[in-house]
């Protein structure tokens, strides 16, 4: 515990946190906190980090459990529970207790929430069903997520309003069902499209042979959860199989910490290491470079990009000679995005340019990550600077990939010649590519 606290971002790396708060500006984190945590003394901690967050125009929508309190109660009224998680049948009186336990918990978030100085609601924004028979089994009062009434979530962000969600959820009917808070969690993620998932846990994270996993590729994880072998604490194996749906859904980046730990929430976000596992999307499976048979489709993008003079205009033969230059987002073999990486004289820099996606696919990140993408090839190449000439998108860049004002002597000769030719009057933005982490949590 000492060496984590040790590990713990401190306030003097406030620096470290400002250069990430226009990445995260206005996105939504859904943080799921065990009911052990909210018990915890750090909890108040945790609260504080959520606070910050929220001033920092991250949107955050709470989640917690109840196994801890829900064993307290069964301990203290002599009775046996059906199920603790809620993942198994759940019987008349253990969904009794669960209510009384939910409403406790609840409460005591609300309490150091307010303490805070956070609005916040608890919400009836989603609706279960129930499990239902399986394997020949009746789950009784064991839910599922049916639907997630995203709009009144939204519009409660909208109003810096925190909404907390218990796992005591009504049906149509109106009846309350036991929903695992992990579930719970991984459908507010998908169904807000969130940019994070957040497991607060009495674990340091997820460990394969008791080693803790900082960073996962969904990949792997999955191929962990299929290897019968590997042996994961139930409560771990649920919150790494919804973290993997998230994933499948959509959502970037799921993490499990330890919420035990000071600071563990703005360490594990902010800091390059960070606490826990992340576990990420294959984010650049989609991006590949261009191959000539391409040129069709490239052009086709250059052409309604030239329309809004968001581009430069390219005839097709222009591209077909260029084409090695190209790097494609593609979706269902359809290319949807592109963008091109050049070298400057000396290889110290690159110039990042016609960076294009599809107007039906625009706020979905695909430009994000094309962008991200040039980075970390440009690293690899051995570039030291990335530099993007822009005439309408200097806000994209600048605030969603982290660019700065350049200047044209950032420009080689040649290359400035060129654009002063063009008349297009193109803002100089460049990139330090010693800034790029391997990893962005």
């Amino acid at each position: 515990m000492s060496s984590q606290r040790e590990r713990a971002m401190k306030p003097t790396d406030l620096r470290g946190i400002l250069r990430y708060v226009p990445m995260f500006r206005d996105h939504v984190f859904v943080i799921a906190v065990d009911g052990s945590i909210v018990s915890h003394e750090n909890f108040a901690n945790i609260v504080t980090d959520i606070a910050v967050l929220r001033s920092l125009s991250i949107k955050v929508v709470l989640v917690h459990g109840i196994g801890q309190q829900l064993v307290g109660l069964a301990g203290e009224h002599n009775i046996v529970l059906s199920d603790v998680q809620g993942e198994g049948p759940i019987d008349a009186t253990t969904m009794s207790l669960a209510r009384e336990a939910s409403a406790l918990v609840s409460q005591s978030v609300l309490e150091n929430l307010s303490q805070a100085g956070l609005r916040c609601a608890i919400t009836n924004a989603v609706r279960s069903t129930k499990i239902g028979r399986l394997k020949g089994v009746d789950h009784l009062y064991a839910g599922k997520v049916e639907k997630v009434d995203a709009a009144i979530l939204k519009s409660m962000l909208s109003q810096d309003i925190l909404p907390l969600v218990t796992p005591i959820v009504c049906d149509r009917e109106g009846q309350s069902l036991r929903v695992n808070s992990d579930h719970l969690a991984m459908e507010l993620a998908t169904a807000l499209g969130a940019s994070k998932l957040i497991y607060l846990t009495p674990f340091s994270g997820l460990q394969v042979n008791g080693v803790v996993q900082l960073n996962l590729p969904e990949d792997d994880l999955k191929r962990l959860l299929a290897d019968k072998t590997a042996k994961l604490d139930p409560r771990i194996r649920s919150k790494s199989v919804q973290a993997a749906k998230a994933l499948d859904n959509d959502v970037p980046r799921a993490h499990i910490l330890d919420g035990r730990v000071f600071g563990c929430l703005l360490t594990e976000i902010f800091d390059k290491v960070g606490l826990g596992t992340m576990v990420h999307a294959n984010d650049y499976d989609r991006i590949r470079q261009a191959k000539k048979k391409d040129a069709q489709a490239l052009y086709n993008l250059a052409k309604h990009g030239a329309k809004t003079d968001a581009l430069v205009a390219r005839t097709r033969q222009q591209i077909e000679q260029s084409f090695a230059d190209f790097y494609v987002y593609e979706i269902d073999d359809s290319i949807i995005g592109c963008a091109t990486l050049r070298p400057f004289p000396g290889g110290k820099s690159m110039e990042l340019g016609a960076v294009y996606v599809q107007p039906f696919y625009h706020g979905r990140g695909v430009g994000s990550k094309l962008v991200e993408f040039a980075k970390r090839r440009a690293k690899q190449l051995g570039a030291k600077k990335l530099i993007a000439l822009t005439t309408q998108t200097q806000g994209f860049f600048q605030s969603a990939c982290n660019f700065v004002p350049g200047a044209l002597t950032d420009l080689p000769a040649e290359r400035r010649k060129a654009l002063k030719a063009s008349g297009r009057n193109s803002q100089v933005l460049s990139f330090s590519l010693s800034r790029l982490s391997d990893s962005v949590r």
